[in-house]
């Protein structure tokens, strides 16, 4: 799998910017690999409607066909880590400065359904105590903000080689966000 696809034409953005593609190529990325029909329970959406979908993320090259031996099932696989775009670049035009606000949309959905999958399910102290959510304020230049997110990128690559394959591990959903504020 490929670390990132980085998309330059907005068109491509609003295309996993659907609510239903974007968490199916959420659950290709975090679960794996999977047939439609098994995303289709998983979602609560018929079959024909993610087999849809899919073929949609499959033809602007978000995912592939996984190969299988069973060739009664079209398996399908997520083709990177993860999506990336500049925000800059695409708000150039209507059309990208709408699919950027959608994307960043989604994004605030999936990490609120994370935060209810976990505070629904049963989990040990540990993970209670260390999981959860915070903010803070900072003064920075734009330098400084695109340095934030390079050395958490950093953090993250350093801190999953170390804790990885320990006993315990989990998958575990980490969301940054850095946006500019004025003071009223």
């Amino acid at each position: 799998m490929e670390d990132a696809f980085h998309i330059s034409d907005p068109r491509t953005l609003k295309v996993v910017a659907h609510p239903l593609r974007v968490r199916l190529l959420g659950l290709l990325r975090a679960e794996g690999p999977a047939t439609a029909s098994s995303l289709a329970r998983t979602v609560g959406e018929s079959s024909g409607s993610t087999s849809y979908h899919l073929r949609e993320l499959a033809k602007y090259g978000f995912i592939e066909e996984d190969p299988s031996d069973d060739a009664r099932e079209r398996r399908w696989r997520a083709r990177h880590r993860f999506t990336a775009w500049n925000t800059a670049e695409l708000s150039d035009t209507p059309e990208g400065k709408e699919a950027v606000a959608i994307m960043h949309l989604r994004q605030i959905e999936s990490i609120a359904r994370s935060m209810e999958e976990f505070q629904e399910g049963e989990w040990p102290v540990e993970w209670v105590e260390a999981a959860g959510m915070g903010d803070r304020l900072a003064r920075l230049t734009p330098e400084g903000v695109k340095e934030y997110f390079e050395r958490v990128a950093d953090l993250q690559r350093e801190l999953e080689a170390r804790y990885g394959a320990a006993p315990g591990a989990e998958q575990v959903y980490l969301g940054t966000t850095a946006f500019p504020r004025r003071s009223r």
